[in-house]
């Protein structure tokens, strides 16, 4: 496109010729006052702000819609411009509140900054306020009228660039300008997409996302919450997209450029992203780890066309654990061209995976399907194989080792009668087929936690064949640690919970153990040293009967072979940022070092010590890689009627007659159309990042 020399404020420029001024002006870094001006939006010149004066004409002239001509001599300083634009400034302050002080914008406001930059005072208005309510009672959305200036960019922003239109300038009764929801209705009623684009552009307080919505940090990460949260940075819009689009290989492909465990994940994820999902404000978030599952479950592998491959470095890395930690590790080491040893102590690997979550969470033949795509990396895992000793690894000259063995102790909490028969831990309870452990079940159970990991016993326990499964736990209901729908489900299968309770002893009766003696708890704390401090309720001794009492308050790391390793005061393995230990060359990853948490997490632990590591080797420590197809984004994303109302599908099991005596998979996936469906109920909160961010005067080169 052809260029045309003009003059602004004595500087010589070449701009696009059709430009206009404002964006001749903004793609010199020349800063010229506006309000209703955005580089995203068409301009109206409503606010009056951006007058300039022009060579050989006599009138102001508005920069955001004066076309550049051919030597045109720009003048945007002058007394008289200064003028105009106080006055306009001030007929928009009369009628705005006036403290600033109590607005969530407050410093970060685009008015405030112009009041600022133009040196207006509103001491000498006539005040014409009409204070009226603030509306908080629309989803995720604060309306604040009394901090509107009519400047119409959420207008435009809503029309023009999401295709919605739902906003509309409209008069009141003294013959004010303000901005209103078509038809007068809410924002529900009236199919608003809830993009938030129009809080986005919005230069004042009068739209604001409900307090909490989002976190403080970079701008294009904290308004996408489900891929701010979720610890592995799963695009989760995108996937989401794709499975809207029918695209379900390029949404699996999505998944795989993070997580080595998709179809895992899609049965057992934490779900960090649905609770930051901001549908969740409106009508439930957005079923995403079922999305996940049902991408996972039609993946056809397409993706390994584009998985990268490193030629071989000839160094040696021990990893010792085969958990998601352990594996996701592995994986991108041996993709980084490293050649992997796996020792795993149990006779399968997998970790926790495949020894700790029950098959009817998630089946075994699962998790092997996807420990096979990572043997096929170059992988070698050595099941059977317990490393005794830190040195018989060193000695067999590895150039790096990574421990990554999980919190696989249970904690047996030392009561008097924790050493009766019958007796157990978690993970021994859960692991008793796979080790052929003598664990003899009765035909009354009480798990004393209050995690997931409790319920997967007790609810083991029921399928197992034993008739009264009870839950005994610190927490109150409100409070409890484990999933909700891990709870439900317990109950609907006949399990008793018995929340706010201390355990005392477990009862004797010939030798053997008989049940729980326990306390009502009133309240609990910790101190600065997490010890535990609890008001139990006097006189409140009962006996909660089972003749097989497990342990499931905790898991603890087995790190008896690692003594040379230092470790902090929660007896966890020390590494630096790195995840280096005091040992040159032995890194450590996953629950060893956080403690017991999520696979999602380990996985997001597990990828930064296989890049750490990598660099250690001699690499570059770049293990991203772009498996799927790019996905244009259309910001136009229209109306949908009953959009706000729509539902498809909420996490289902199968019938409770058909679950409790056996270990098949307990859960439906969605078919086609309903993940489809459940797909387009996403607010595709992607596309707010993609809007301009609005500069302040104080970040242009020439103010």
């Amino acid at each position: 496109m052809s260029k045309v020399k003009i003059l602004i404020d004595g500087m010589e420029l070449y701009a696009e010729a059709g430009k206009t001024i404002m964006e001749a002006a903004e793609d010199s870094d020349i800063y010229i006052p506006h309000l209703c001006h955005h580089p995203d939006l068409h301009d109206v010149g409503g606010c009056r702000l951006c007058v300039v004066e022009i060579n050989g004409r006599e009138e102001a002239f508005t920069a955001c819609t004066t076309k550049i001509e051919p030597g045109m001599i720009i003048k945007t300083k002058s007394d008289r411009l200064d003028k105009m634009r106080r006055l306009s400034m001030e007929l928009m302050l009369a009628n705005h509140v006036d403290d600033c002080t109590t607005c969530p914008k407050y410093l970060k406001c685009e008015l405030q900054s112009l009041i600022q930059y133009l040196g207006v005072s509103t001491s000498r208005l006539r005040r014409t306020l009409n204070a009226v309510p603030v509306e908080t009672g629309n989803p995720l959305i604060i309306r604040d009228l009394n901090r509107c200036v009519a400047c119409g960019r959420c207008v435009r922003v809503c029309q023009d660039i999401r295709g919605v239109g739902i906003l509309g300038l409209d008069k009141n009764e003294e013959d004010r300008v303000y901005v209103g929801v078509k038809g007068k209705r809410s924002l529900v009623d009236s199919d608003c997409r809830f993009c938030g684009a129009c809080v986005e552009v919005c230069p004042t307080g009068a739209l604001q996302d409900k307090k909490g919505l989002f976190k403080e940090g970079n701008r294009e990460d904290v308004l996408i919450p489900c891929k701010h949260e979720c610890p592995a940075g799963i695009d989760v819009p995108k996937y989401v997209r794709f499975i809207k689009e029918g695209s379900y290989e390029e949404a699996a492909a999505v998944i795989r450029e993070k997580a080595p465990f998709p179809k895992s994940l899609g049965l057992v994820c934490m779900r960090f992203c649905e609770s930051a999902c901001r549908r969740k404000g409106i009508n439930g978030a957005v079923s995403i780890r079922d999305l996940k599952r049902f991408a996972a479950e039609k993946d056809t592998y397409k993706w390994k066309e584009k998985a990268f491959k490193k030629e071989s470095t000839n160094k040696r890395v021990a990893v010792i654990g085969s958990g998601p930690a352990g594996l996701t590790a592995s994986y991108y080491l041996a993709k980084s061209g490293h050649a992997i040893d796996v020792y795993e102590k149990l006779p399968v690997a997998g970790g926790m995976l495949s020894a700790g979550i029950p098959d009817y969470r998630l089946p075994g033949e699962v998790v092997e399907s996807e420990v096979d795509i990572i043997r096929e990396a170059g992988v070698n895992i050595i099941t059977n194989s317990k490393i005794d000793s830190l040195k018989t690894l060193l000695d067999k000259k590895y150039d790096a080792v990574l421990i990554a063995v999980g919190t696989d102790k249970g904690v047996r909490i030392p009561i008097p009668g924790s050493d009766l028969k019958d007796v157990h831990v978690n993970i021994d309870f859960l692991r008793k087929d796979l080790l052929n452990l003598d664990i003899e079940l009765k035909d009354s159970a009480v798990v004393l936690g209050g995690g997931n990991v409790a319920f997967d016993c007790a609810r083991t326990a029921r399928r197992s064949g034993c008739k009264e499964v009870s839950v005994v736990c610190l927490e109150g209901p409100d409070h409890m640690t484990a999933s909700d729908e891990e709870i439900a489900e317990a109950k609907e299968e006949g399990i008793e919970i018995y929340n706010s309770r201390t355990f005392v002893k477990i009862e004797e009766k010939g030798g053997r153990a008989a049940g729980v003696v326990c306390r009502e708890v009133e309240s609990f704390s910790f101190d600065e040293n997490k010890k535990l401090i609890l008001n139990v309720k006097e006189g409140s001794d009962h006996i909660i009967n089972g003749k097989t009492i497990i342990f499931a308050t905790g898991q603890r790391p087995d790190l008896e072979a690692f003594a040379e390793i230092n470790l902090t005061p929660r007896g966890l393995i020390d590494i630096d940022e790195s995840c280096k230990t005091n040992i040159d060359g032995v890194f450590a990853v996953g629950d060893a070092v956080t403690g017991t948490a999520s696979v999602i997490q380990a996985i997001a632990a597990a990828r930064k010590a296989a890049s750490s590591m990598d660099i250690y080797l001699g690499g570059d420590g770049n293990i991203k890689e772009t498996l799927s197809a790019e996905q244009p984004l259309n910001p136009c994303i229209g109306m949908e009627e009953g959009f706000a109302g729509k539902e498809c599908n909420k996490y289902q099991c199968i019938p409770i007659e058909d679950r409790c005596d056996n270990f098949n998979l307990m859960t439906v996936g969605l078919d086609a159309k309903t993940a489809q469906c459940e797909a387009g109920r996403c607010l595709q909160c992607d596309l707010r990042p993609k809007l301009t961010k609005s500069k302040f005067w104080t970040e242009y080169k020439v103010k």
